[in-house]
């Protein structure tokens, strides 16, 4: 579904990331993991039409996406969440998704339509909030969802979510977790994952790329993953029980 095929990053004479190489298959639910600084969000930049690749090629389908706009992406299939909400904080919860859902959607909403998407997207979500509220009275679990709303309301095919667990609670990160894998199975999303929480994230996912100093240093199953030196020594520090 999605191919990246040698993608360097470089911002002035720092190096970002180094000829990564990856594919993601439909329906999948990828992890992507490293330390802090491994290049995971500067690569979900190059993917969303952030920051156009130094180098390489990133194709969706077969088709070439880098240097697109990331409205032209978002209108091919992709959606991305940031590590830091930002909503509009003078719109509604509701407003905030059916903006998204008018604007993000490959094929232009009514307003109506617009709302009854993001009506729809937040009662899979989850987000128990009035959705008439602004966003300034949710906390952090709730922003992360809106978060998560506002790029499902765009009609997505690849979902780019990143560290949606920081900030949370025990019982908050089981929620989201639960979330994110109910919109793969139920809502037929394609997920890639960055995270920090790797005893939750290596229990869901199906396959693991992990990144250090932007190279990709191993890519396979979760257990194959967790059991590599090399990662352990980059990232891990120890092996992570999967049981």
């Amino acid at each position: 579904m999605l191919s990246l095929q040698n993608v360097s990053k470089t911002f002035g004479g720092f190096r970002a990331l180094l000829r990564v190489s990856l594919e993601v298959r439909e329906g999948e639910f990828l992890g992507l993991i490293g330390p802090n600084g491994s290049g995971k969000t500067t690569l979900f930049n190059c993917v969303s039409g952030v920051f156009p690749p130094s180098e390489g090629s990133v194709r969706l389908r077969g088709e070439a996406i880098d240097g697109l706009t990331p409205d032209v992406i978002c209108h091919r299939g992709i959606a991305r969440t940031f590590q830091i909400p930002r909503p509009f904080r003078k719109l509604s919860i509701l407003e905030n998704v059916a903006l998204a859902a008018h604007f993000g959607h490959p094929t232009r909403e009514s307003d109506a339509q617009a709302r009854a998407r993001a009506r729809d997207v937040l009662r899979l979500i989850g987000l128990p909030a009035d959705p008439e509220a602004r966003p300034g009275l949710l906390g952090a679990a709730g922003l992360k969802k809106l978060e998560l709303a506002r790029a499902l309301a765009t009609g997505p095919a690849l979902l780019l979510a990143d560290e949606p667990l920081g900030g949370l609670d025990p019982e908050e990160m089981r929620q989201t977790a639960d979330t994110l894998r109910r919109i793969r199975d139920e809502m037929g999303v394609t997920v890639v994952w960055v995270e920090h929480i790797m005893a939750t994230l290596m229990r869901l996912v199906d396959r693991v790329v992990v990144l250090d100093h932007g190279e990709k240093i191993a890519e396979g199953s979760p257990r194959a993953v967790a059991e590599d030196l090399r990662v352990i020594e980059a990232y891990l520090g120890e092996k992570i029980a999967l049981e």
